[in-house]
């Protein structure tokens, strides 16, 4: 079984976060980067399905040369293969431009049975990036994964527990397919030492738009069909009122705002 995990580096959300309001995105530099929280469900799914059902998996990003290092960390923690798809003319690309891109080299890889995502990345927070690559891949689509419970790799089929409103449900569906876990699904592993020390010596090997086969107009900001159009920051938020007295009489002066703001009728 060969299984393909599709990883990002974000901005650690616990720092600083700066914005460039003009354009409308995130100034990376200076800003301390993770692996995507939620790749990590994913990496560690990927690393579990591999455990019980043996198979090779290979991590794929996306991202400018400081990308690499989720890579190496993937390496550490077991990972078999890495690839990194670094080209300027990506920078800048949509949901559909990244979509495009990852399909392009999960195509490269080839004869692929499962692509595990997160849900989502912390950076963005649109969650349609995995959808996205089922579609174009021709992939079984399999989104909000909160259990696997089977895979029949010579059968081709893959059953799983998705999180629905109000419930569970269970699908059976086709392999090979994409399958986009929840937070929770596992508890993502830690890489030891020798891991560590061993994914510090692998030469990672990079990608451009032409060694995967990617035409350059359908990503960046040129291909992107979505842009931010404006970037503000909040109001700040201003002091509470303190309500001080007896009881009845402060509960009488709360109902009386309510009703002027229309909260209450």
């Amino acid at each position: 079984m060969k299984i393909v995990v599709c990883i990002k580096q974000v901005p650690d959300t616990e720092a600083e976060v700066k914005w460039d309001l003009q354009k409308g995105t995130l100034k990376r530099e200076g800003m301390d980067s993770i692996t995507n929280p939620f790749d990590e469900f994913a990496l560690e799914e990927a690393l579990l399905t591999k455990e019980k059902y043996d198979g090779e998996i290979v991590a794929i990003t996306m991202g400018p040369d400081k990308a690499m290092d989720v890579l190496r960390n993937a390496l550490a923690l077991g990972v078999d293969q890495v690839y990194h798809i670094n080209d300027p003319a990506i920078a800048g690309s949509d949901t559909l431009g990244t979509s495009y891109v990852l399909a392009k080299a999960i195509e490269k890889v080839g004869n692929v049975d499962l692509v595990f995502c997160g849900k989502q990345a912390t950076d963005g927070n649109t969650g349609i990036v995995s959808p996205e690559l089922a579609t174009r891949l021709g992939f079984s689509q399999l989104t909000f994964v909160a259990k696997v419970d089977e895979i029949d790799a010579a059968g081709k089929k893959i059953k799983v527990q998705r999180g629905i409103e109000g419930g569970i449900e269970t699908v059976e569906a086709k392999l090979p397919a994409v399958v986009s876990v929840s937070k929770g699904i596992n508890e993502p592993r830690l890489p030891n030492l020798m891991g560590i020390r061993k994914a510090a010596k692998v030469q990672i090997p990079a990608w451009d738009c032409d060694a995967i086969g990617a035409a350059k107009d359908k990503v960046g900001t040129e291909g992107s069909h979505g842009k931010v159009v404006e970037l503000t920051t909040p109001p700040p938020r201003s002091a509470g009122e303190m309500l001080k007295g007896e009881m009845e009489e402060v509960a009488n002066v709360l109902v009386g705002k309510l009703l002027d703001l229309k909260v209450i009728k």
